[in-house]
């Protein structure tokens, strides 16, 4: 079936917004229609809503939030721009960057507030690159449960989710104008659904391999980590259309998954005063620069694979994680009483371990800066027993997407906006730039949960102001 549909056939149903997709962008898109007085409908793929946002660790950052202020945390959106944008070298699409930070602190504040999402703050380590800790997560600081609750606010809100189905082609005018969208049911029927105005909530394109080795080669053959549904819908539907695209090439990596159990360590174990080793027990980088292009850094290494090496202290600190609670039910997280133990158990001449463990450890009763160019300083030592993970690099989703404006409304390649379309969350542009370094941690549910919110919003007024 063509992408684009440009017929006059009629539609079996007409909604006034439809939202394509069911993770944090869509069902957050669903709320602020709702709130802005039309009733949307979400169409969601999966039988149960879950997306990239399940697999996800389920924290955004946000600034200035009621939270932050109950844990004495002072911040600003100014500042969190400013880490946003230092991360990014520069690159960040500074009109999403504008209306995300800005738009951050008041998000948490509501889906708290109006949506009895308890956030709190992530107050006992910091994530590379932010200045104030300001990354927001529900009790288990999970993504599923984040996802559950958003699913839980849209149902009590009396809203329309249709799952199992998926979106194959959407129906337009020759000037760009979306009129509705065709849906494939698990039977194999079709539903033809009309709609004034056409949310795209539905991700980036990591599931696609194709797309994957055209826009980012280095990490196509590498462990993908998102959901298999993000298949590059939006940005192929917003290309037929005339729509810009933007950062193409940027992404969220992720070194740190544990192999070969496929569980997601926190990066906590790194900040906190861990290292990273390859197989032959010897650091290879900066660990400090952060965790989305440790995915590169890592994959660098034989055979793909490093070994995370922290201590109980840190194990501490990351099992407020679910996903760590996971890895050592698991067996993924070992233990040792000695760097001898620890060597034997790593399969490493004991000698390197206790080389590469006392550099370290020299190196954090000095302050220091070692020769990657990673600060040392005010980190304890590491003391027995010793932990370790083996990990390796994955994709986690991509961060180019469709060229939004400030209201989320899709740009042509001009500059001109599409009449009725929006993108949010992996359909559209993020502000990470071009490149894996320019994540700074949270970016993905970051624009997923502001911009869905924006573009709910506006979709609704728009249709609300049609005659």
């Amino acid at each position: 079936m063509p992408r684009i549909l440009s017929d006059d056939l009629p539609f079996d149903l007409t909604v006034p917004v439809a939202i394509v997709g069911g993770g944090a962008a869509g069902l957050c898109a669903a709320l602020a229609a709702r709130e802005a007085g039309i009733d949307p409908v979400v169409f969601e793929r999966d039988a149960l809503p879950q997306g990239s946002t399940a697999l996800s660790a389920g924290l955004i950052p946000a600034a200035g939030t009621a939270a932050q202020r109950a844990a004495g945390i002072a911040d600003s959106a100014a500042s969190f721009a400013h880490d946003i944008q230092a991360k990014a070298h520069g690159a960040a699409d500074p009109a999403v960057l504008e209306v995300v930070t800005a738009g951050a602190g008041p998000a948490i504040d509501w889906l708290t507030e109006r949506h009895g999402l308890a956030f709190t703050v992530i107050a006992d380590f910091s994530y590379p690159g932010h200045s104030a800790r300001r990354m927001h997560g529900l009790a288990s600081r999970a993504g599923s449960e984040l996802i559950d609750r958003l699913r839980a606010a849209v149902e009590s809100a009396g809203i329309d989710i249709v799952t199992g189905a998926r979106v194959e082609a959407l129906v337009a005018t020759p000037e760009g104008r979306v009129r509705g969208l065709v849906a494939t049911r698990p039977d194999g029927s079709r539903e033809r659904i009309g709609c004034a105005a056409l949310v795209l909530a539905c991700n980036g394109y990591g599931g696609n391999k194709d797309l994957v080795a055209e826009h980012i080669p280095a990490l196509k053959d590498a462990l993908y980590f998102g959901h298999p549904g993000n298949q590059g819908d939006a940005v192929l539907w917003g290309e037929a259309l005339g729509a810009g695209l933007r950062h193409m090439s940027g992404h969220q990596g992720h070194g740190s998954v544990a192999h070969p159990h496929g569980i997601l360590v926190s990066w906590a174990v790194i900040m906190e005063g861990g290292c990273q080793v390859n197989t032959a027990g010897e650091r290879f980088w900066n660990e400090a620069s952060g965790y989305s292009e440790a995915a590169l850094a890592v994959l660098g290494q034989p055979g793909g694979i490093a070994w995370d090496l922290f201590d109980a202290r840190i194990a501490g600190i990351a099992r407020q994680f679910e996903d760590f609670r996971r890895a050592e039910a698991a067996g993924a997280v070992l233990q040792a009483e000695s760097m001898d133990e620890l060597a034997a158990r790593l399969s490493i001449p004991p000698q390197v371990i206790r080389a590469t463990l006392e550099s370290v450890a020299d190196l954090k009763r000095r302050r220091g800066t070692d020769g990657f160019g990673r600060d040392w300083s005010g980190l304890p030592d590491l003391v027995p027993p010793y932990c370790a993970v083996k990990v390796t690099g994955a994709l986690f989703h991509t961060q180019g997407g469709l060229a939004v404006d400030g209201t989320a409304r899709v740009l042509r390649t001009g500059g001109a906006p599409l009449p009725n379309l929006f993108a949010a969350g992996g359909a559209a542009v993020g502000v990470s730039g071009p490149d894996a370094s320019g994540y700074l941690s949270g970016n993905g549910l970051l624009t997923a949960v502001v911009l869905g919110r924006i573009a709910g919003r506006e979709a609704a007024l728009l249709v609300s102001a049609e005659p």
